[in-house]
């Protein structure tokens, strides 16, 4: 069987993260799924969806991280092709990903103790982010 939702979250753009563990949770118990995964993908190519533990100091961390790897000021070439100065965003959730797969069992949605999923928007504006949550299963 499969069973598939979408979550909507606005979002402030420049890593803002949203912890959707618990959304994905409803989602799992309406689908009467027991037994299989759940795909969570962000919808776009300037987001991403991973694991962390969402406490705010990782959080910050986290954000600190990215902004190593691809700084917010930093040239690119589709920022000058396209004047809208995102492609650090692109980037980004290019090296993030956009989204895991993970385990259900007996109904629960399988994570660490201090493991939750998050949705991180990369882009350099607010977005009403769309977010799939397909559940495959017994």
């Amino acid at each position: 069987m499969v069973y598939g939702k979408e979550i909507h979250l606005n979002t402030k753009g420049f890593s803002d993260i949203h912890d959707v563990t618990a959304r994905i949770g409803d989602i799992i118990g309406a689908s009467g799924i027991r037994d299989g995964l759940v795909s969570v993908t962000s919808i776009g190519s300037t987001a991403s969806v991973t694991t962390i533990e969402f406490e705010p100091a990782l959080v910050e961390d986290f954000r600190e991280l990215l902004e190593k790897l691809a700084r917010v000021d930093q040239p690119t070439r589709h920022g000058s092709t396209w004047g809208d100065d995102n492609g650090f965003s692109h980037l980004r959730a290019s090296l993030m990903g956009p989204g895991v797969t993970l385990p259900i069992a007996d109904g629960r949605l399988i994570l660490g103790t201090w493991q939750q999923v998050v949705v991180v928007d990369h882009d350099n504006r607010p977005r009403d982010r769309r977010i799939r949550v397909q559940v495959v299963g017994e």
